[in-house]
């Protein structure tokens, strides 16, 4: 959150998978979705494709599997190229990969 926080990006939302199972009796394990992003690199993106708004801001998600391991998924920002028409060279999909990777590499390491 701090490492975010310090990169300009905000946290606009946590949804904890496991907590909404729990609350209807059902099991889960450990599975959080967090909604982020930094209006800096995402206007460009909207600006070049309005529909990216669907998958923007980012999203990412942190799972523990049965074994105990914990993961970290989301769709690399090339996938807004095809879905939402940005060009596929477009300098905000460069941008906003090399955040992603620092981010989730600063995640990963901790």
């Amino acid at each position: 959150s701090k490492a975010l926080k310090s990169k300009g990006i905000t946290i606009f939302a946590r949804v904890d998978h496991a907590a909404g199972a729990k609350k209807v009796g059902l099991e889960l394990p450990a599975t959080e979705l967090l909604i982020f992003g930094n209006p800096k690199l995402g206007t460009p993106a909207l600006q070049a494709g309005q529909t990216s708004g669907l998958d923007l801001p980012l999203r990412a998600v942190a799972y523990q599997a049965e074994d105990g391991q914990v993961f970290l998924a989301y769709h690399p920002p090339s996938k807004l190229s095809a879905d939402h028409g940005i060009p596929a060279d477009a300098q905000v999909l460069k941008k906003m990969t090399g955040a992603l990777d620092k981010l989730t590499g600063k995640a990963l390491a901790k």
